[in-house]
């Protein structure tokens, strides 16, 4: 009873041999890493364009492509990759998610058209949120969030980010570069194999 108390007494406790903090430090840096690599994860609700609500958290073991677009943009004819990319790869994980915004002045005045020209011109199916704002004081909080963790904003229409299954960024992509690009179809397809 005495060596306990002893041991109690010392300032380091039962924990002043060197293994034992070396141990105690090494498990609560795992507990830190875990705790930033979750806080980094991103999350969001969109408004759906169809009603209701799309959640990037509800697709989370999933690698989702989120890509900020427009219906009078030169990079517009995109949308049919993005369909094909979502035809392709749907059944087995993917989500592309097609985020309508008019902060480069090139969307359609409501929901109601752009779902209209998606639906009529490129047979759109894939998720779509409501016109949404990507950039400045007034964007969505997942845009917020690309901002603050990694340093990207949307540059122009169509530029693209794709979230791992954990809800971290893998990569993005500028409006430049298409969706089928083999850069983006091997990321997918490396994340859909793991």
């Amino acid at each position: 009873m005495r060596a306990h108390i002893e041991a109690f007494a010392h300032p380091l406790g039962p924990f002043r041999r060197r293994s034992h903090m070396k141990h105690i430090l090494t498990s609560l840096l795992l507990v830190l890493s875990a705790e930033t690599a979750s806080a980094s994860a991103l999350t969001g609700t969109f408004a759906s364009i169809d009603g209701g609500t799309l959640s990037i958290e509800e697709w989370r073991g999933r690698p989702v492509l989120v890509v900020n677009t427009a219906s009078l943009c030169g990079f517009t004819p995109q949308y049919e990759e993005l369909q094909e990319l979502q035809n392709r790869y749907e059944d087995v994980g993917l989500v592309v998610l097609a985020v309508p915004s008019n902060d480069f002045r090139q969307e359609l005045a409501s929901d109601e058209e752009v779902k209209d020209f998606c639906e009529i011109t490129f047979g759109l199916t894939l998720p779509m949120t409501t016109i949404t704002d990507v950039r400045g004081e007034d964007a969505h909080p997942f845009y917020q969030q690309l901002e603050a963790t990694i340093g990207f904003t949307p540059a122009w229409n169509f530029d693209k980010v794709l979230v791992g299954p954990d809800g971290e960024v893998v990569d993005t992509w500028r409006s430049i570069t298409r969706p089928t690009a083999p850069v983006i179809v091997d990321a997918i397809e490396t994340l859909l194999s793991n």
